[in-house]
This record gives structure tokens, C-alpha cells and sequence, in this order.
């Protein structure tokens, strides 16, 4: 059995809003833990899916700088930590790889490379309307997590693994969408069920 396109748009569809991005950062602890808030979860990301970041070209002679140029990343979702009470972002930025149909190991972790060197420049978020107000440059604690499913090739697993580098295991239903999930980082796989409603202080 292969990855079919309906897990991999159900999960990008599914973490596209603050309760699904929080039920995802629930199946890795560390990342859970970086909210600013755990009291007020859903005011302390913002969720952007299939993000567009966008850069300064190089100033004219006078020290004028022209008009941005706009890049989208090839993450499928990027999850910005805010802080609530001051509406500003804070320094932490997620991106999110969901494992296409059709994507070996090297695609994967090749577009997690490439994120990397596109963020290596200076860039600014192009947020979502709502969200507009707030402050965007781009941070430099910038980190990555992976979702796979069942019929993931254990290849993509154990490089993953073997890159130190945290995954998601979405089971699939006979429908092809998505039930609950298990983690993974460095080697070591823990069980957690959806509890995106328990969410305590």
C-alpha cells in the first residue's frame, strides 16, 4: 500500500487551524512545550499553510532598498509562536513535511535542506490577513518536525531516525483519512492519543 493523496491533503487540511496545529505539537512534547501559553493555546501560534516568505532584493546605489521578492517554502505548514499578551511573534518557527505520494527519503529531507537555505537569508512572513499587524521578520530558532503514515517506506522511517530528526505517524482508515498518531525522535516511538481538548495548564 502507497501514500495516497487524500492522507496527505487530510492532514495538511487538518493542522491548517490553531486546534489542529496544537493536536500535532501534542504528538511531539518538546515542540508542545514551546507555546508561550498553555493557558491560552490557540492565541499563542498562528498556522500557515503552504507559507510564503519574502526577502529584500539588494539596495541601489543610494541605499535605497527596491520592492520584496516573494518565495513559497517548501514546507506544507509553518507554526509561529506568539506571545498572547502582547500580540507579537516570538523567535520560534516550526515547519511542518507531510510525506507526499510519490516522495522518497531524499525528497523529503531535500526539502527540509532547502527550507534551511532559504531561510538563511533575511525574510518576513506574508501572514494571513488577520494577522497582518503583527510584527514578521523571521527568527533564527527555527525547527522541523515530519509526518508519515503506515505505508510511509521504512526507509523514509529509519532516515529520519537515523537524522535526529522528529516524525509523526499518522495511522490511515480504510477511508483514507487519518486516526490517531504516535512520535518518533531519535530512534524512540511513543503512543499518544488525540486529546487536543485536555490541553491543562
Amino acid at each position: 500500500m502507497a501514500v495516497e493523496r487524500n492522507h496527505y491533503e487530510s492532514v495538511l487540511a487538518e493542522c491548517c487551524d490553531a486546534s489542529g496545529a496544537i493536536a500535532l505539537l501534542k504528538r511531539y512534547r518538546p515542540y508542545l512545550e514551546m507555546l508561550p501559553s498553555m493557558r491560552r493555546p490557540d492565541e499563542s501560534l498562528i498556522t500557515i499553510p503552504l507559507p510564503i516568505v519574502k526577502f529584500r532584493r539588494g539596495g541601489s546605489a543610494t541605499g535605497s532598498i527596491d520592492a520584496s521578492e516573494a518565495l513559497r517554502l517548501p514546507c506544507d505548514l509553518a507554526i509561529l509562536m506568539c506571545d498572547p499578551e502582547w500580540k507579537i511573534k516570538t523567535g520560534v518557527e516550526i515547519f511542518v513535511f507531510i510525506h507526499r505520494p510519490q516522495e522518497d527519503f531524499s525528497d523529503l529531507l531535500g526539502r527540509w535542506r532547502q527550507t534551511q537555505v532559504v531561510l538563511s537569508r533575511g525574510y518576513e512572513w506574508d501572514l494571513p490577513l488577520r494577522y497582518k499587524h503583527i510584527l514578521n521578520e523571521g527568527a533564527d530558532d527555527t525547527h522541523a518536525l515530519f509526518v508519515v503514515f503506515e505505508a510511509t517506506p521504512e526507509r523514509i522511517k529509519r532516515g529520519l531516525k537515523g537524522a535526529f530528526l522528529p516524525f509523526v505517524l499518522f495511522p490511515t482508515l480504510d477511508d483514507g483519512n487519518v486516526a490517531d498518531a504516535s512520535t518518533s525522535a531519535a530512534g524512540t516511538e511513543v503512543l499518544l492519543r488525540d486529546d487536543r481538548d485536555d490541553l491543562t495548564p
